[in-house]
């Protein structure tokens, strides 16, 4: 096993921060737009010390939750999954829980959406990789009285009126953060590209937008995304395309000084690219992920500028997002965040916030998930 951090892996854990007691005053009306909001206070931005535990929300009376997933093909979305059906199960008078994966398809977003509500689903929360293209469906779910709860990825649009609320990080400071640790380590200086997942996705273009503050603040960067469209690179989230992409960027610019990446495990596949190509692999920033860690040890003592940080993968942001869509249908009061405030909780520069890499435990691992070593073992296996 390699260096342990100071971070442990329970103060992770986004489940029963708090334990409290409470009981549903009962569900308001279907159909109401404004019941979506009932004792709900709309963009509360906080920590994750703040989520309380799913008794406060349950209710007595059966409820349906669905978690519509808009492309359901790599390991955080897996992982974002089974926390939460995890949480939902803690509800014994939820008697559905359903899954759907759009499978990176606008369309097929829309088909699940409007599935769900005609199978009856109460509430829904969803990864909404469509962005505004999602939104007139949402309102029809909302108006059909389903709470509608976005993670990740905001759709635009008013919350607490189109849908209950979305819960993410501050995407803006998220990106900044990252962009400003990695041109630290380039001196203010080089070459920097950012990568996100599919071409579109709103979460990507968020994070690159806080990319993009940071080099502003520093002209002696040169974001290679300004040739390739002004956009994040089109990873797909995934490793093996992430390496055919690095490959072709190592190719077309000869060099890069720093990458900052919204996705950790799909990293992997692009620090393999600059291995492969014998290049130098440069400082990276992504969001935490074991894999990434790991490879960080395989490779500090052959490639001395390869330095890593990362800040929460924040998986964990299901477990909010079903509390409040919950609240919203039992009408009880919810003073959870909705936008959370993320930190570099990884840095090989600084000794005291080593990289955490398990070996005992599968590479697409995330330690800050929620889940417990034993629930990602057998996730996994």
């Amino acid at each position: 096993m390699f260096a342990k951090t100071t971070l442990s892996l329970a103060a992770l854990v986004a489940a029963s921060v708090l334990v409290l007691t409470g009981c549903s005053t009962g569900s308001p009306a279907a159909g109401s737009i404004d019941s979506a909001v009932v004792d709900q206070e709309i963009g509360l931005a906080g920590t994750q010390d703040q989520i309380l535990d799913i008794s406060e929300f349950c209710g007595t009376e059966p409820i349906k939750v669905a978690y519509a997933d808009g492309f359901g093909g790599n390991s955080w979305r897996k992982i974002t999954r089974a926390i939460f059906e995890a949480e939902a199960a803690k509800c014994s008078n939820i008697t559905d829980v359903i899954y759907t994966d759009a499978q990176a398809d606008t369309q097929k977003a829309i088909s699940d959406i409007n599935a769900l509500v005609a199978q009856g689903v109460n509430v829904i929360v969803s990864f909404t990789d469509g962005g505004e293209a999602l939104l007139p469906t949402i309102r029809k779910a909302t108006q059909a009285g389903v709470k509608f709860v976005p993670i990740i990825a905001c759709p635009g649009g008013e919350p607490g009126t189109d849908y209950v609320d979305c819960v993410s990080e501050d995407v803006l400071t998220y990106g900044k953060g990252l962009a400003d640790w990695t041109i630290a380590q380039m001196g203010g200086k080089g070459n920097l590209v950012m990568s996100g997942g599919q071409a579109g996705n709103p979460y990507s273009a968020a994070v690159y937008e806080g990319v993009k503050k940071a080099v502003a603040e520093n002209p002696g960067i040169i974001l290679l995304n300004k040739e390739m469209g002004d956009v994040p690179v089109d990873t797909g989230w995934e490793p093996g395309k992430t390496k055919q992409v690095f490959a072709g960027l190592i190719t077309k610019f000869g060099q890069i000084d720093g990458i900052v990446a919204d996705y950790g495990g799909g990293s992997v596949g692009g620090v393999e690219a600059f291995v492969d190509a014998n290049q130098p692999v440069p400082p990276w920033s992504a969001n935490d992920s074991n894999s990434f860690a790991c490879l960080y040890y395989k490779y500090k003592d052959t490639q001395p500028t390869f330095q890593i940080a990362t800040e929460s993968s924040r998986n964990w942001v299901a477990v909010p997002a079903l509390h409040k869509g919950l609240a919203a249908f039992n009408g009880v009061e919810n003073t959870e965040p909705s936008t959370y405030n993320l930190g570099i909780i990884e840095d090989s520069t600084n000794p005291d916030m080593m990289p955490v890499c398990e070996e005992d435990l599968p590479n697409d691992a995330i330690i800050s998930s929620g889940l417990s070593v034993q629930d990602l073992t057998d996730l996994f296996k």
